[in-house]
């Protein structure tokens, strides 16, 4: 890539502030050495592994980047055989502590989305836990070396602060004597040369026995180490010369078991590089909401709202191009101060950082291709130095690219031409033109020269473009007109600032009629311009609006659809159980019945019990509509005790009102069946309607005893067989009559009949517990049970 267009397009500054979004050095030294490349496959790898960094951000926010550095220089001395310091040491650690977060963040976030590359890129990193484990255990996070890094550490160290403390013991006693303390400067302890010494006075040097290992720098106190701990200190220093070599000992394992490793870890942490750097481009990517552009090398552009990377996203004006489908060069026209410079360097600068796989300031959909070569031609290009003209500037620059542009490149021309007489430079420029025309590059050039004009409208593949400019206020809207030639607005624009009338409609008089038609042309297309734009802008606002009622209406049919078929699933489940309940409740009837007639002897044949238990599950259908309440008047009826009622969701079934229960619920007496019903679910039968036929009854059990159910049975005189019978059928009418509690009387004599009878009351399913009478109930001679 031609190195003085990255400069010209300013791809460095790009590189600088993507260099900064980088986290550790690994990656910003990649993002220091990032160029663009020129093979389209490669290109959209790159910009792949930025979407897919951009995603798992979005996901899990971060990468955990953080304390990882580049420790390659101490993984090539250990590998060496060098000795590593504590604080290298904690760094391989916390290299491998981290990527092993880092892992298990790309391995989190490609649960949720699909990131292939970066699991690809992790899928090699080795868990060195063991290693880093190990070397924590012997080094703190200071970078100090622990007392439990080996058991001969940690004596010499315990042997060192007993020695001392009986050092400073030894001083201490010699600084408190008062014959000392004359002779100190200060009564303090402290250290020269790893030493214990205390401060004298000069003048009782020769009063003071030790040795002399500093003085002050007035030469008044001198630091001497007293005879009496001479030994003490000397005892000292050998446990820290030992306390040294332990050190070094614990140190040299511990960088032979790193340099063992050296080369996978080395991988390991170009690999974190490379993923840093991925990260940068993502976190740099969101600094100005850029967007992943589609690319093809078929010299294609198609940039929607573009915008310049370096600008302050609150002044930039998007620009939208699309260069090499009808035309494959575009001719911007128009005055100074409009935005051409900046369009231009937009348009190279945008494709440079899509070949470098960064995402572009641009919306969504946008295309741009990856280029052979970027060949830029922008700015002032006088040279003091060479001595040459702004003119020889120029073409020296052409000239250079001539020889090296393809059909395959972009070039970007700014004022072509100018420098020099105006017919030869309108000449000169149209000849440049054509010449690269032919060769069949893509071209964006800028130019004063009204001339260039008609030259764009009479080639086919050339396109006129401007930069648009406010007839009202007289300034530049900095928004590139693509079909529309530019106008100078010089008689307008000196109208405005003053200039006398007469001088103004002198200098149109020079002008030539052509000319004049000319710019009156321009002037009606960009009016028909201006109108074409509003309505479109209101013909979009317009269809936004339709597109959110739209949405809204989905929305609300999809929720509808959802609440009703919760709806039907609710509906179709109460059912079930509905059914299900009837059914059981049906089936204990019938066998109620059965063992009933069975006890009775009574003649009930098989035929009529299965015939009962068809009526018995006809009467429990399907959930059927709710019947319309009998009103009065337009009021719900009351329902009062005693009252006849239907109840509807068992098909209308008759019965009376036994009480209200509450303010929702009533007990209504069916045949022989008592149950709670909701009030909503009863119709009252008028007195005035004629009685329907009453419902006929499964079957008829004869009793031999009085229908009103006694609280009481008495066994006394039957059989254990006998009373098990009687007390049975007895539980089962109590439980029906709503008794909670019954009395079961048995008598004294040899207990076998209570025992029996509380043995059978123990597996009943009516009975909640039993217990013998109390005094005035009978005593022993009675069971009390209580039913639920």
């Amino acid at each position: 890539m031609n190195d003085k267009a990255l400069h010209t397009l300013e791809y460095d500054k790009i590189v600088r502030q993507l260099t900064a979004s980088c986290a550790t050095s690994l990656g910003k030294e990649l993002a220091e050495k990032l160029r663009p490349t020129r093979d389209l496959r490669e290109s959209t790898r790159l910009l792949q592994e930025t979407d897919e960094a951009v995603r798992a951000m979005t996901i899990k926010g971060s990468a955990p980047f953080g304390g990882m550095t580049d420790v390659r220089p101490s993984l090539t001395r250990a590998k060496l055989g060098g000795m590593l310091q504590p604080s290298e040491l904690m760094d391989i650690a916390q290299l491998i502590a981290g990527i092993r977060k880092l892992k298990r963040f790309i391995q989190s976030a490609a649960e949720e989305a699909n990131l292939p590359l970066l699991v690809d890129l992790t899928e090699p990193l080795t868990d060195f836990k063991p290693l880093e484990q190990e070397i924590r255990r012997c080094i703190d996070e200071q970078g100090e070396v622990l007392d439990s890094a080996s058991a001969e550490l940690a004596s010499v160290r315990r042997d060192i602060r007993i020695g001392e403390g009986r050092a400073r013991e030894k001083l201490e006693s010699l600084i408190r004597s008062s014959s000392v303390q004359k002779m100190l400067q200060e009564s303090l302890i402290t250290i020269r040369g790893d030493r214990y010494v205390i401060p004298v006075k000069q003048e009782y040097r020769s009063h003071f026995g030790g040795i002399v290992h500093d003085q002050s720098g007035s030469g008044a106190t001198l630091f001497i180490e007293p005879e009496a701990v001479v030994q003490l200190n000397n005892k000292l220093r050998e446990y820290k010369l030992r306390e040294q070599k332990e050190i070094e000992r614990i140190l040299r394992r511990l960088s032979e078991q790193t340099g063992e490793r050296a080369d996978l870890l080395t991988g390991d942490a170009e690999i974190v590089g490379l993923l840093d750097f991925i990260f940068g481009k993502a976190v740099f990517a969101q600094s100005y909401f850029g967007t992943l552009p589609k690319m093809n090398d078929e010299g294609r552009a198609d940039l929607r709202r573009g915008r310049h990377p370096l600008i302050d996203p609150k002044k930039v004006v998007p620009i939208d191009i699309e260069l090499g489908r009808d035309y494959s060069a575009i001719i911007v026209t128009g005055p100074n101060t409009g935005g051409k410079t900046v369009s231009l360097k937009t348009i190279g600068l945008l494709s440079l950082m899509a070949m470098s796989g960064l995402f572009v300031p641009a919306d969504e959909g946008s295309e741009l291709c990856v280029f052979d070569g970027i060949y830029a031609d922008i700015g002032d290009e006088q040279s003091i130095e060479q001595n040459l003209s702004t003119f020889s500037s120029h073409m020296t620059n052409l000239i250079s690219m001539l020889g090296q542009v393809t059909d395959k490149s972009l070039v970007l021309l700014d004022e072509l031409g100018a420098g020099t007489d105006p017919a030869e430079g309108s000449a000169l420029a149209i000849a440049i033109l054509e010449h690269l025309h032919r060769i069949g590059c893509r071209i964006v050039a800028t130019t004063h020269y009204s001339e260039l004009k008609a030259y764009a409208y009479n080639r086919e593949g050339l396109i006129n473009a401007s930069m648009e400019f406010d007839p009202s206020s007289l300034r530049p809207t900095y928004r590139l007109l693509i079909g529309v030639p530019g106008r100078s607005n010089a008689f307008a624009i000196a109208e405005r600032l003053g200039l006398p009338r007469e001088i103004i409609e002198h200098a149109r008089g020079e002008v030539s009629e052509d000319e004049l038609k000319v710019d009156t042309m321009i002037a009606s297309l960009e009016r028909d311009r201006r109108r074409a734009e509003s309505e479109r802008v209101t013909a979009e606002r317009l269809r936004e609006e339709v597109e959110k009622l739209r949405r809204q209406i989905e929305d609300e049919r999809h929720r509808f659809q959802e609440q009703k078929v919760k709806l039907m699933e609710e509906a179709r489940e109460e059912a079930r159980r509905s059914v299900a309940n009837a059914r059981r409740e049906a089936e204990e009837i019938i066998a109620d019945l059965r063992r009933m007639a069975m006890e009775e002897a009574a003649s009930i044949k098989e035929h009529k019990l299965i015939e009962a238990r068809r009526r018995l599950e006809d009467a429990v259908p399907a959930p059927v509509k709710r019947q319309a309440r009998a009103n009065a008047g337009g009021k719900e009826a009351k329902i009062e005790p005693g009252d006849e009622v239907r109840v509807l969701s068992l098909g209308a079934q008759l019965g009376h009102v036994v009480e209200l229960s509450g303010s929702s619920e009533a007990v209504v007496q069916l045949g022989i069946m008592k149950m709670k019903v909701a009030l909503a679910d009863l119709e009252p039968v008028r007195k005035s309607a004629p009685a329907k036929a009453p419902v006929k009854a499964a079957t008829a059990v004869k009793r031999t005893r009085d229908e009103n159910v006694s609280s009481e049975l008495d066994l006394r005189g039957a059989t254990l067989d006998e009373a098990i019978i009687e007390v049975d059928r007895f539980l089962d009418e109590a439980f029906l009559a709503n008794l909670g509690q019954v009395y079961l009387i048995h008598g004294k004599g040899t207990g076998a009949l209570r025992t029996g009878v509380q043995e059978f009351l123990r597996r009943h399913k009516h009975v909640k517990s039993y217990r013998l009478g109390n005094y005035g109930e009978g005593g022993a001679g009675v069971t009390v049970a209580e039913l639920h």
